[in-house]
């Protein structure tokens, strides 16, 4: 069973890696000898990140990406290929969650910038992707990061959680196409305490209603992604696994 948690030899591109829960599982998957291509919009975060794994003996290489940008990708795709000569692994993690009070307060802009980083920009990257590791024909994973925002939507997120349930609808989509060798799924995610959460952690802590009764840590959405990226879900494809704790 060891062997299914061997990733030497493979290569990822995690989107949104240079912090957060991107951050957390690009370490992880470097630390058990995966090569990843850290990418964001701020390249310094990146660098930083890649640095910190290289530091610890690992292979990592930063790229400046907005994955929003649907003319951008194609450069994005090529370069994060290029780096290790093919990728076995794509987390699409990337997202922002602008709010509005309202729906008629909600403007074109808000709405285009949140579709595009949530939904248009993971389902572009997939298909550029997903093609080239599916005429490489070996066993390759796409993991898709959405929201359970998506299945319990609150009205200031209203356009985010749309886009996160239209990412949970493209994930059995893009299965059906990529399969057999391209397995794609997707970690529908609650909250998790990262550097952007450390303010509000503790009350939320206080009053959130879960089966575990606290918010997630990174390294619980990294045992997943690890999972999904592995051999071990060689039979787990066009799935959503909700990673909430249990909120009813």
């Amino acid at each position: 069973m060891s062997g299914y948690f061997d990733f030497k030899g493979k290569a990822a591109l995690i989107t949104g890696g240079g912090r957060g829960l991107g951050l957390a599982m690009a370490k992880g998957l470097a630390s058990l000898g995966a090569d990843v291509v850290i990418a964001s919009r701020k390249l310094d975060q990146c660098e930083a990140a890649a640095d910190e794994i290289k530091a610890a003996g690992g292979r990592a290489i930063a790229l400046a990406a907005h994955v929003g940008r649907w003319d951008e990708l194609d450069g994005v795709a090529e370069a994060a290929w290029s780096a290790f000569g093919k990728l076995d692994i794509l987390i699409n993690n990337a997202g922002i969650a602008p709010t509005a009070p309202r729906a008629i307060d909600v403007t074109e802009d808000l709405f285009d910038k949140t579709v595009d980083v949530n939904f248009k920009g993971p389902f572009r990257l997939s298909a550029l992707i997903g093609q080239r590791m599916k005429e490489r024909g070996a066993p390759a994973s796409i993991i898709n990061i959405t929201s359970t925002g998506a299945i319990r939507p609150l009205a200031p997120f209203a356009v985010y959680a749309g886009a996160k349930a239209a990412l949970n609808a493209v994930t059995k989509a893009l299965a059906l196409e990529y399969g057999p060798h391209v397995r794609v799924n997707a970690i529908m995610a609650g909250p998790f305490w990262t550097d952007i959460a450390k303010s509000w952690r503790e009350e939320l802590d206080k009053t959130i209603e879960s089966a575990v009764g606290r918010i997630g840590r990174p390294e619980e959405i990294v045992t997943s992604a690890l999972y999904l990226a592995s051999d071990a879900s060689s039979y787990t494809t066009g799935a959503v696994l909700q990673l909430d704790g249990g909120i009813p």
